[in-house]
């Protein structure tokens, strides 16, 4: 008996009302197919695929289901054959596509898959109205004052995002020589604390390797759990677009390797206003972080991929954003940025633990991790920004900070 005579449906699934009537369709969080149109009475079918009964079992249920006329064995075979060809069983197919050494992107869409037109939309972050200015471009500015030890910079989809990420990268191009980037970013899919990847990350721009001697560093000094969700890097933007962007400002003249590594939610730590770094888990990756890198070397440079508040009813706050509490989240913003330009992670933390995190820093823990572990000296405000939406749906604040 295979898995396919127990069919089981893979996380990452919903079910939304189709456009026709008495019609379903699955689409898949994780992007790793298209969205699918079933019927009601299929999608009834599906829902007992939970990897505890065998087809033979699946059609005696069906009995009760439809009237007393179970479904035929060949249909449901053949729709089990068409759930795994759309990898939306839990089978050894599934889990190949799953563990392939390089990961595709998923963000295309956000960045042009044609890499010409990539650059030109990214040159944009550079020159637009309120932009740095490209990196090396003459009359601008170039630092002498000191390597960068690590940047902050948004995650939002790059049209949001705007001049934000240029600011930040500029800063980065400009002020570090290092080929190794640990790229820290907010998980927003995975229920885990951390969760490490050893794939390369592919982009329009091409594939860029993944340092496996840095990877197996932090997985020996941290111990098991880092691999456990094969989904948390499947449809993750935050370190994608950060890829994208070191492909485009380096233009293949350094090549260079990254560390990918999500971390989820603190928001045990800031339910019970205990200093996340006084959690097990989360001391035990600074610790880990601290130990591969005085193993790596060379220089390592850390990318925070995180962004800051998120208000409005899109995050189901009850009213539309008004004036006011635009300008108190601005003002609390202000209040993070100091801190965070002291690389002060107690009062970092302790603005975010204060408000209940109710304007939802999705930042708040690859930033505090990434400043636990580099203990940079100070930070510098480069760029801060926000989208607000017109009818005050949402708004997202985000920042450009460099770390010496």
């Amino acid at each position: 008996m295979t898995e396919l005579d127990i069919p089981k449906l893979r996380p990452g699934l919903k079910a939304v009302a189709g456009d026709k009537p008495d019609t379903v369709v699955i689409v898949d969080q994780y992007r790793l197919g298209d969205a699918i149109e079933i019927s009601h009475a299929m999608f009834e079918l599906i829902t007992l695929f939970d990897g505890r009964k065998n087809l033979k079992q699946i059609r005696e249920e069906t009995a009760k289901m439809f009237e007393g006329e179970p479904v035929p064995m060949e249909t449901l075979v053949n729709l089990v054959r068409g759930l795994d060809l759309d990898y939306l069983l839990d089978t050894p197919r599934l889990r190949e596509k799953l563990n392939t050494p390089d990961r595709p992107p998923t963000c295309v869409g956000v960045y042009d898959a044609d890499p010409e037109k990539a650059r030109k939309q990214l040159k944009k972050l550079f020159t637009n109205t309120g932009g740095p200015g490209l990196p090396g471009e003459p009359g601008c500015r170039v630092a002498t004052d000191g390597a960068v030890r690590a940047v902050l910079v948004p995650h939002m989809d790059y049209l949001r995002g705007g001049v934000t990420y240029g600011w930040g990268f500029k800063e980065l191009v400009e002020r570090t020589d290092a080929s190794l980037f640990v790229i820290i970013g907010t998980s927003h899919y995975s229920g885990y604390r951390f969760s490490l990847s050893r794939q390369n990350f592919a982009t329009s721009f091409g594939k860029v390797p993944t340092d496996q001697a840095y990877v197996d560093r932090i997985a020996k000094h941290y111990g098991p759990g880092l691999f456990d969700d094969p989904y948390a890097h499947v449809p993750e933007h935050s370190i994608e677009l950060e890829v994208a962007m070191l492909q485009y400002v380096f233009d293949g003249k350094r090549p260079f390797r990254i560390v990918p590594l999500l971390t989820g939610s603190y928001f045990d730590c800031v339910g019970k206003r205990t200093n996340p770094r006084d959690q097990a888990d989360i001391a035990r990756m600074i610790s880990a972080l601290k130990l591969a890198e005085a193993e790596a070397g060379e220089k390592v440079c850390y990318v925070i991929s995180g962004d800051l508040a998120h208000i409005g009813p899109k995050f189901e706050d009850p009213d539309l954003l008004s004036d006011e509490q635009l300008k108190e989240s601005k003002k609390q913003d202000d209040r993070l940025m100091q801190f965070v330009a002291a690389a002060d992670t107690d009062g970092y933390f302790g603005v975010i633990a204060a408000e209940e995190d109710s304007r939802r820093i999705c930042g708040l823990p690859p930033t505090y991790l990434t400043l636990e572990a580099a203990k940079p000296k100070r930070g510098k405000l480069l760029h801060y920004g926000r989208y607000i939406q017109p009818e005050g749906i949402e708004s997202v604040s985000f920042a450009a900070v460099a770390f010496d």
